[in-house]
């Protein structure tokens, strides 16, 4: 992707929490038909190799398994927070008026070469992820709560597939090219919304500097 210098996150910690916190990626590979994107559920497990390690599953019936034993490449990208930022927030637009519409956004993209699992690997991985997005709630589901043979049901329609991170890019846009003066303004009215995204647009905004 595009990564001017201002915008550039190396952090690899940084771009970890952001998988974690986003964990509904892209996946993207190239198959027989051309390029194929799917978005699904992803583990990150930090620790498996130099950049991380990516866990996901998908349908047997969805081809891009197959596609991706053929032409292992694959590309996962990780949206983070988003918006627009209009230029009426600008004290540039009171002083000259010389200003334009952005989006602010934080973006991860990681590339490596995905590997089909076998039943066990499959077993762990559904694990990992239902406890990690369950332990968001106050009462947490678990697989075990269901049926095991309705559970090995739902297994045998599903392929796992891992992927070893061979390269990441961070990608924090949030109007570190702009004065001190105008990312006040921004912050401002982010805050004015008050919506989820635009609060968390503005906390960004807030401690990412200008490099």
């Amino acid at each position: 992707m595009y990564e001017p210098p201002l915008h550039r996150v190396d952090d690899l910690a940084q771009m970890h929490a952001l998988i974690r916190e986003r964990v509904f990626g892209l996946l993207i590979s190239n198959g027989a038909e051309g390029l194929v994107a799917n978005s699904v559920p992803f583990v990150l497990d930090a620790a498996a190799s130099k950049f991380g390690t990516l866990k996901v599953h998908v349908a047997r019936a969805n081809s891009q398994w197959r596609d991706l034993q053929a032409s292992p490449d694959a590309l996962v990208v990780f949206q983070g927070r988003d918006h627009y930022i209009t230029p009426s927030w600008y004290e540039t637009k009171r002083e000259t008026g010389k200003v334009v519409p952005t989006w602010n956004y934080t973006m991860v993209q990681a590339k490596g070469r995905a590997q089909v699992m076998d039943d066990a690997w499959l077993a762990r991985q559904i694990e990992e992820l239902t406890q990690a997005l369950e332990s968001r709630r106050a009462q947490p589901w678990a697989v075990g709560d269901a049926p095991a043979d309705f559970i090995a049901m739902q297994r045998r329609a599903i392929v796992g597939i891992e992927i070893e991170i061979l390269d990441i890019r961070g990608k924090w846009k949030a109007s570190q090219n702009r004065s001190a003066a105008d990312r006040a303004g921004v912050v401002a009215g982010l805050e004015a919304i008050g919506d989820e995204d635009a609060l968390a647009m503005a906390q960004i905004v807030r401690e990412t500097s200008r490099g």
